[in-house]
């Protein structure tokens, strides 16, 4: 059995900052499922907000995929000796960035933070033998390849819906995508749950199963209820305080959005979402869907889209996970001298 007192604590400290994560993860990232349609008046801020916050829930609990993968691939847990520390300093490193970013409002990856975290403790504790090279490319890759997808995607499904509605009234067209906007916008929150919670679901899991808290006979990775549940609410609460910086950057500031834009823009992220998804892939929500809307801008008018706050976004992608894996190293190293 692990040691009660210094074991135990840091057990406590990993559930507090692995739900904190996914509370900050509510209110920073769950802006960017709900943007769109408070931008474009489909939703009023506090319908939207509390529409996303119930169906991140259910969301949540409906998955466990993503949740295993990030539990087993990017290292052992059942292998790996000082794993609940590992995950405190991941979590550290990946709350301070994602509080840095949102006072800065740049819609940063919580995901790619997440990531990055890890694999710069699991570094520092055990060396880059411990990193399991297969599965952090393989996640990587879908961090990768998803926001490019989905900018193709955006691009293709807005040229598709003007076509249809091409000879439409104007003023009908924005009524009928402001009422699909409601329909779209409850996907995407949906399929954010579904993926981003698990990210939690799979840290609290990690650290379990190193700390010997949590047996597995079989060695395959469990997702135990109460860490579902936990995951869940700490996300639905957190997007119930709301994300208003994000929704200003997304919603307004990379291009002008209109109901037949944003619901495209939508409904493009949230298929891209689900899809990796049932693949069990995590990807960054934040991405994908600005990704969806920079697709969609560029479809309609290259110009249309503020290149300049765009690529301050890229950006912040591309150092997140260098940054945060630097970061997360270092918190280690301390916390191994605190305890």
């Amino acid at each position: 059995m692990p040691e009660f007192t210094t074991d135990l604590l840091i057990m406590i400290l990993v559930v507090i900052l692995a739900l904190g994560f996914d509370f900050i993860n509510g209110f920073h990232d769950t802006a960017n499922a709900i943007a769109t349609s408070v931008s474009t008046r489909a939703l009023s801020p506090r319908t939207a907000v509390l529409l996303a916050a119930v169906l991140n829930l259910l969301g949540a609990l409906t998955y466990t995929g993503v949740a295993k993968t990030i539990a087993g691939s990017i290292a052992d847990p059942f292998q790996m000796e000082n794993g609940m520390m590992v995950v405190l300093a991941a979590l550290a490193a990946a709350i301070l960035w994602n509080l840095i970013t949102w006072w800065f409002g740049i819609p940063s990856s919580s995901s790619h933070a997440l990531i990055g975290g890890i694999s710069g403790a699991v570094a520092s504790a055990a060396g880059f033998g411990a990193l399991n090279w297969k599965g952090f490319t393989n996640i990587v890759e879908a961090l990768i390849i998803s926001p490019v997808v989905a900018f193709i995607v955006g691009f293709i499904v807005i040229k598709i819906v003007s076509a249809i509605v091409a000879n439409m009234p104007y003023h009908k067209t924005n009524k009928r995508f402001r009422m699909l906007q409601v329909l779209s916008a409850s996907w995407q929150s949906f399929s954010h749950g579904a993926n981003d919670a698990q990210k939690t679901m799979g840290i609290i899991s990690f650290a379990l199963i190193s700390g010997g808290f949590l047996a597995s006979e079989t060695g395959e990775i469990i997702i135990p209820l109460w860490v579902k549940l936990a995951a869940a609410l700490a996300m639905a609460l957190g997007t119930s305080v709301g994300g208003w910086r994000i929704i200003k950057t997304m919603g307004g500031k990379i291009m002008q959005v209109k109901p037949i834009s944003g619901f495209s823009a939508d409904l493009s992220s949230s298929l891209i979402i689900t899809i990796f998804t049932i693949l069990k892939l995590p990807v960054s929500t934040t991405h994908v869907i600005t990704s969806s809307i920079l697709g969609v801008g560029a479809s309609q008018k290259f110009s249309a889209v503020k290149w300049g706050v765009a690529g301050r976004i890229i950006f912040t992608w591309i150092i997140t996970l260098p940054v945060t894996a630097v970061l997360s190293a270092a918190i280690y190293v301390f916390l191994n001298v605190l305890f």
